[in-house]
């Protein structure tokens, strides 16, 4: 899965960078979301092998702490990214005059750059807040990376109330930007029915409903892993969770937008 996420995002960021006929607002957020996909899965998949190889499970506390912030950085930024890629289908299928006007460089450059900077500016506060906790029960985190539902386990009775309140907030950035998500695709297929061809609406359907499909199941089990209550945390539900959310959508976007995107095989 690991080397599948390398060449698939590595190809289409080789395509979109050296293609100038993908030099447009969709391709340039999608090579960010390639970039973000390969930094979020590099940051836990390799660290999880070098483990299994060495038949160990040691990292340390700044090794943690710095997984813990960049798996936070790359996943809340793609996030608030898919947002931006959902409301940038929105204006191109409901409102294509107007598309070069809302969708300019700078534009597009702005939209990418809040999405980052709302990403690092969630990872370091996170990350801050998580690591001044003092750790109570152990050093074992029940996990393939540190994940700080799972950090949150070691910590002192009561001590970790501070990070509810942040990961509440989480929560509602979550449900954020699925519903803003779910609002486009609405709209969106609400125009696609109007479209006379059946070809053109069964295109367009093929288009959307994968890529609707994959956001779907990123937000919510990455939902589910940081907002579900102590009393239902398995290790195999935990480890499957993590799996869903950081580890198969940087392997499924690559296949979700080149398989089915004429201009992007031309261009590979």
């Amino acid at each position: 899965i690991y080397l599948a996420a390398l060449l698939g995002n590595g190809l289409i960021i080789t395509a979109v960078a050296c293609d100038h006929h993908l030099h447009t607002p969709m391709y340039f957020f999608l090579l960010n979301l390639s970039l973000l996909d390969l930094g979020s899965i590099s940051t836990t998949v390799p660290k999880a092998m070098d483990n299994s190889l060495c038949d160990t499970r040691v990292i340390s506390y700044l090794g943690c702490a710095t997984q813990v912030f960049f798996v936070l950085l790359f996943l809340s930024s793609e996030c608030c990214l898919l947002t931006v890629m959902a409301y940038d289908r929105y204006v191109a299928i409901c409102r294509p005059l107007h598309y070069g006007t809302l969708l300019g460089s700078r534009a597009c450059v702005h939209m990418a750059a809040a999405a980052w900077g709302t990403g690092f500016l969630y990872a370091v506060l996170h990350t801050a807040n998580t690591f001044s906790i003092p750790l109570c029960h152990g050093n074992a985190v029940e996990q393939f990376f540190c994940e700080i539902p799972q950090i949150l386990k070691l910590s002192c009775s009561n001590s970790y109330l501070s990070e509810v309140w942040l990961l509440v907030a989480s929560g509602v950035l979550l449900t954020v930007c699925f519903v803003f998500i779910l609002l486009s695709y609405v709209q969106i297929f609400r125009a696609v029915l109007k479209i006379p061809s059946e070809q053109g609406r069964h295109k367009a359907f093929a288009t959307c409903l994968p890529h609707l499909a994959v956001v779907t199941l990123f937000i919510s089990t990455g939902a589910f892993a940081y907002l579900k209550p102590h009393s239902i945390s398995f290790l195999s539900l935990d480890l499957v969770v993590a799996i869903v959310y950081s580890v198969l959508p940087p392997a499924v976007n690559p296949l979700i937008y080149s398989m089915r995107n004429k201009e992007l095989r031309d261009a590979l």
